[in-house]
């Protein structure tokens, strides 16, 4: 009987699904969004218990096309790897005529979204997005941008406000930064006039005052946000910048439904709410067929933009 009672008891421990240690590529350098976004997902998933252990590997380059690439190429039908992307990536996919997509990973799910603003040095003469329009509009090439990579969320929305401000977008003078941090030194160092990259980037600096934050891209204020929108400083422009995390490719049905379920636990939980709330993003949670359908719209929706500002063509 003791026998009995023993067997069924391993048999029934050797059925219950083990819990998989994942690694998750952040196709950047460290401080930017898709480093953030992955170290919050680290620490969500471990101190949850979805996984006992999590690890982040920064790739960066080429607006996540390079860590896209490598992590494409070398996990096919491995369910414990993980990469994190978003609208940047599938910018940088069309401008930098990458051969790997994002039809060459499993797409799991959008995570979060972030509105962009738009900085000034402290220091700048230049007070209120106004001011810097009617820069942009006596010299483009004078007002010089820093943002993320060429083609990204950063560059796509300095085109949409050159372009709403009725100055030619293929002007614009947008220099392309790898990584969050050094997009923000340059910004600080006053090496260029303005710079653009979502709120949360660049948050400590307005609170600290070494930042003057001009407007967001947001259709309404946002609230504890001292700035206007870019619609109430005259530009018919709103955009958003989202976050996704995708698998492996070649995944099986039960793979696939594994890593989904896990992901869909980690943004479910209270913890992972409680990290938004602090970082200041949006809980844009969207997986299954109806991501995959969002995606294609948003990858077609850059493509024309893109080519109006002069990237693809």
């Amino acid at each position: 009987m003791k026998q009995f009672v023993l067997a069924g008891l391993f048999a029934g421990a050797v059925a219950l699904p083990a819990m998989a240690d994942y690694t998750i590529i952040a196709p950047a350098n460290p401080g930017g969004g898709w480093d953030q976004t992955a170290r919050t997902m680290q620490t969500v998933m471990q101190e949850d218990g979805i996984s006992p252990s999590v690890q982040v590997q920064n790739v960066p380059g080429a607006g996540g096309t390079i860590g896209l690439a490598q992590f494409a190429s070398q996990n096919s039908g491995n369910d414990q790897a993980l990469i994190v992307g978003g609208f940047v990536m599938v910018g940088a996919i069309l401008t930098n005529n990458s051969p790997v997509s994002l039809k060459d990973v499993t797409p799991i799910a959008r995570l979060t979204g972030e509105y962009e603003a738009v900085v000034v040095p402290a220091a700048s003469p230049i007070q209120d997005m106004k001011g810097l329009i009617e820069a942009l509009k006596v010299d483009p090439g004078a007002v010089s941008w820093a943002g993320g990579s060429a083609g990204g969320t950063d560059h796509i929305a300095v085109g949409l406000i050159a372009k709403a401000a009725g100055v030619d977008p293929t002007k614009i003078n947008y220099i392309a930064y790898s990584g969050g941090g050094e997009a923000l030194a340059a910004i600080l160092g006053n090496q260029v006039t303005a710079g653009v990259s979502s709120l949360g980037e660049f948050d400590a600096q307005v609170k600290a005052g070494t930042l003057r934050l001009l407007a967001v891209s947001a259709p309404e204020r946002i609230a504890g946000v001292e700035a206007p929108t870019l619609k109430e400083s005259g530009l018919d422009v709103e955009l958003q910048n989202w976050r996704m995390v995708a698998a492996a490719p070649g995944l099986n049905d039960e793979q696939k439904a594994k890593v989904a379920a896990d992901i869909e636990k980690m943004v479910k939980s209270e913890n992972w709410q409680k990290q938004l709330a602090d970082k200041g993003w949006s809980d844009t949670y969207l997986a299954g067929a109806d991501f995959e359908a969002q995606l294609a719209k948003d990858e077609a929706a850059t493509a024309t933009v893109l080519k109006d500002i002069g990237l693809v063509k």
